[in-house]
């Protein structure tokens, strides 16, 4: 697994030195997948310095002016300090670092049912950005042919068929051809600051691409319409609402939604088998991935009664 950094790890003086920042302070911060982030405060002020363990330089610097780029456009998310070299994403005792100035608020899981609305509209107002932003890759959040390829070695057969058929069933229900926009890829709560005024900051954006508008809504839906494991229809209805209040859908994709929302899920549970079972087993977190199967079962039967509706 990759190693991540602590606060032992860190050479203060020189992350002093790298920003010009004085009496400089560190504490972990919890959370993060991926990468290692601590609360920085120093006299300039208080930041949140995080070292981007599973990055390289060239990724890093994209992620930095990706971030960047999306403040300057006015998105409510993190605000990139740049080093005394003017670099976004510097390297400190080799590692690339970013450091954001520091967003006051909390995560909070569930989101409340009535920021849902607030959610969906600052998706809406991402997907309507300029696709020529810096730093965006392509449908990071589709699986890859490597990924496809891997799929029959799985040692549990009932999952990897599971996968096959939701993923080739998302394929077969997918008509129409949308415009690729800038999507999130993880608009999931523990990815969103809830301020002391009710609004919204959003974090994260290692998984930022040009993709399908629908698939991000999607990937939505199953990060914040949840409860048990089973979706909740009424608070994706609000999380829609949200979003078409500020860009509507046709009513192709409002019929194509499920079949989207069901497409994020598997992908979803790919990577949580993948990681927890292929390339780090943790049999603590073996079988978290099933918990999408009985999600996609619910979404399943909320379009089937929607269909019967109808």
């Amino acid at each position: 697994m990759a190693g991540y950094t602590t606060v032992a790890d860190l050479d203060l003086p020189a992350v002093a030195q790298t920003y010009g920042l004085r009496d400089v302070r560190v504490e972990q911060l919890k959370g993060g997948a991926a990468n290692s982030s601590f609360r920085l405060t120093a006299a300039e002020g208080v930041f949140v310095f995080t070292v981007l363990d599973n990055h390289d330089h060239a990724s890093a610097t994209r992620l930095g002016a990706l971030s960047r780029a999306l403040n300057e456009h006015g998105l409510p998310t993190v605000d990139v300090v740049p080093a005394l070299d003017s670099s976004d994403a510097p390297l400190v005792s080799g590692r690339p670092v970013l450091l954001k100035r520091f967003i006051p608020g909390e995560v909070r899981e569930p989101l409340p049912a009535h920021l849902l609305p607030v959610a969906g509209a600052f998706l809406a107002r991402l997907h309507g950005l300029p696709p020529g932003l810096p730093g965006l890759s392509v449908a990071t959040r589709r699986l890859t042919d490597e990924h496809l390829s891997a799929i029959d070695g799985f040692a549990d057969q009932e999952f990897a068929d599971w996968l096959k058929v939701r993923l080739g069933a998302a394929r077969a229900a997918t008509t129409a051809e949308r415009p690729a926009v800038v999507c999130h890829g993880d608009l999931f709560a523990d990815n969103i600051i809830v301020r002391p005024d009710s609004t919204l900051a959003v974090l994260d954006w290692e998984t930022a691409s040009l993709d399908d508008p629908l698939l991000d809504l999607g990937m939505a839906v199953v990060g914040l319409a949840q409860e048990d494991h089973a979706l909740l229809p009424e608070r994706m209805q609000l999380l829609v609402e949200g979003y078409t209040s500020v860009r509507p859908l046709t009513e192709t994709d409002l019929a194509e939604l499920s079949s989207q929302v069901g497409l994020a899920a598997a992908i979803i549970a790919f990577h949580r088998y993948y990681r927890h079972n292929v390339r780090y087993p943790n049999p603590a977190k073996a079988d978290i991935h099933r918990h999408l199967i009985r999600f996609c079962d619910s979404v399943d039967d909320f379009a089937h009664a929607a269909d019967v509706v109808g």
